[in-house]
């Protein structure tokens, strides 16, 4: 029989799944659907937080709905920014590629930001990582965007992929880029008693 579940995870994203998985944890995928509006004035780092909490107060919502309270659940955010500007998911090959050509042999930031909610209890954390980009060359661009990678990610590339070969450095956490900053996830983890790596007892 299988172990019990540790958490819910309140998305639909299979890299943060991955990464949850990385780190050896139980946990079931309950979608929570929250509007992803920048609001007037907003700043980027107040959006990420505002967005992952919301999803794990949703995610809580409906885990009380199906009558299962009992795990934490966890909402998550991820922003590519560049110049203050959030570049969302590109709606088109147009849009891809202009994004990819602003990034271009320039340094953005990606903001990652992840919350915990449990009854009362909520736990937020916000990881900025630097990500300095090589020279996008027009073909280049257009060859990446053709392999289909750009569609449905945030800045319109994925680090763990193709996207790679446009980081020419790094400053921060990978695993926030990717999706989920590990780091500050595990020390929210251990706020819901929640212990990687903890001694056998």
């Amino acid at each position: 029989m299988s172990a019990a579940p540790q958490l819910i995870l309140a998305s639909a994203s299979p890299r943060r799944a991955e990464l949850l998985r990385q780190l050896g944890l139980r946990f079931v995928v309950h979608p929570a659907d929250v509007p992803e509006r920048v609001q007037p004035g907003e700043a980027a780092a107040a959006y990420a937080r505002r967005i992952a909490l919301e999803k794990a107060r949703a995610g809580w919502q409906q885990a009380q709905a199906r009558g299962d309270a009992s795990l934490p659940v966890l909402g998550a955010d991820t922003d590519v920014v560049l110049d203050g500007r959030i570049l969302g998911k590109p709606r088109d090959r147009q849009d891809a590629l202009a994004m990819l050509a602003a990034l271009s042999d320039r340094e953005h930031e990606v903001y990652s930001a992840v919350a915990l909610k449990r009854g009362a209890q909520e736990a937020l954390a916000l990881s900025v990582t630097r990500v300095r980009f090589a020279r996008i060359g027009s073909a280049q661009a257009q060859a990446y965007w053709d392999s289909g990678e750009p569609l449905g990610k945030a800045g319109a590339y994925a680090i763990q992929g193709l996207g790679a070969l446009f980081v020419r450095e790094i400053t921060g956490s990978y695993s926030g880029v990717v999706g989920l900053p590990l780091h500050e996830t595990a020390a929210l983890l251990e706020q819901f008693d929640i212990h990687l790596l903890a001694t056998p007892t």
